[in-house]
């Protein structure tokens, strides 16, 4: 049987997955993500299937990481230029096949001046050909959980089969951010000059990083079927924000949206501190112990996000498997915490035994075995 002990906590909390709200945006699809607790504070048809633009860029940026990790490039290494590579027009790097590229070079060129000549070269250096570097990305997608993307090129030149999800960007978003730090902070760079070879085509086009709100990257992206998206992540102080928007009408449009969606998620939610790791929260009755009951406590420490219009509102339920039979390990799951607020997806703790309890001898579960007999026996006779 499954009972349920409510109590209150004068905290709200949030879930780890789910939209908190229905904020509007002019956007097409967006999604703004809490860092730290991974709570979806806002989504708009984030699994949607949309031209990407350069912002798919990241996905040949984190290639060309990963390769950098196991050793497979270098940041010295310069790379040849191919008639492909020099092929590209749109935003690039001005590269030419009389060119060796250093891989860092490159690498500032893809973020600060969207270089498609430069993710050519990186692609062509990985795979041999743009076409293969797309098929092996497409894989790679899959496997670290975007769902909703496929690729023809290496930098969103316009191609239908070029396509990504607002959450599929997000997720590619905070995995650069979390797993590369070392190279992250490329992404912050607001000027590269290569070779002084264009000045005026040296400044990144990231809106977000002009702003004084903490941003340090990631891609803006244009196409005229894309329309104008950004994504972007910011700090304050031990928060970090990412958002995604696409679908905008301007670069005017992409600014001041992109700049509202991540001050509200600054502004109208709090991190805070619920449980801490060994909280008690109360007992459950054994059968068959050493004693007859046993502490349960949280097993880990349990932060949210707390939206601040309603921080004082909260409501939970314990539930349990009772009576539970020794014998019990101390850090054993017990049960599990409902944290519930109104209007907002719930979040589980696992619950915990607090000591190990050892199982009784076995004149104590002969007197037991006694008792429920002789109280069997007595429900039949009555």
């Amino acid at each position: 049987m499954i009972f349920r002990h409510l109590f209150a906590i004068s905290f709200v909390i949030t879930a780890l997955t789910g939209a908190a709200t229905a904020l509007d945006t002019k956007a097409r699809a967006a999604l703004v993500l809490d860092f730290n607790t991974g709570t979806v504070l806002l989504e708009k048809n984030a699994d949607m299937a949309i031209p990407p633009a350069s912002m798919s860029k990241l996905m040949t940026l984190n290639m060309v990481f990963e390769a950098l990790e196991d050793g497979r490039l270098s940041l010295d290494e310069t790379l040849p230029v191919s008639e492909h590579a020099m092929s590209y027009g749109g935003s690039t790097m001005f590269l030419t096949t009389r060119d060796r590229v250093r891989v860092e070079d490159l690498i500032l060129g893809v973020i600060v001046l969207s270089g498609n000549d430069a993710c050519a070269v990186l692609a062509e250096a990985l795979a041999g050909s743009e076409r293969e570097f797309a098929r092996v990305m497409t894989e790679r997608a899959k496997q670290i959980g975007m769902t909703n993307s496929t690729f023809a090129n290496s930098n969103g030149w316009p191609d239908p089969n070029q396509k990504m999800s607002a959450r599929d960007l997000v997720t590619l978003a905070t995995r650069l951010i979390r797993t590369f730090p070392q190279y992250y902070q490329y992404f912050a760079h607001t000027e590269f000059a290569f070779d002084n070879r264009v000045p005026d085509n040296r400044h990144n086009r990231n809106p977000l990083l002009k702003m004084g709100i903490g941003a340090d990257g990631l891609k803006t992206g244009h196409t005229s079927e894309a329309g104008y998206g950004v994504v972007g992540s910011a700090v304050k102080g031990d928060r970090r924000i990412v958002i995604m928007v696409s679908g905008l009408d301007s670069e005017e449009d992409r600014a001041r949206e992109a700049e509202k969606l991540m001050n509200w998620g600054f502004r109208q939610f709090v991190e805070k501190k619920i449980l801490q790791a060994g909280q008690n929260v109360g007992s459950i009755n054994l059968w068959l112990g050493r004693q007859g009951s046993v502490g349960l406590e949280v097993a880990n420490e349990v932060s949210a996000l707390l939206p601040v219009t309603t921080q004082n509102q909260l409501s939970g339920e314990i539930h349990l498997r009772e009576p539970f039979q020794a014998p019990v390990e101390k850090g054993q799951t017990l049960g599990t915490m409902v944290l519930k607020v109104p209007d907002m997806p719930d979040i589980e703790v696992p619950l915990v035994a607090s000591d190990s309890v050892e199982r009784s001898g076995i004149f104590s579960r002969f007197k037991l075995s006694a008792v429920l007999l002789m109280s069997s026996l007595m429900d039949v006779v009555n």
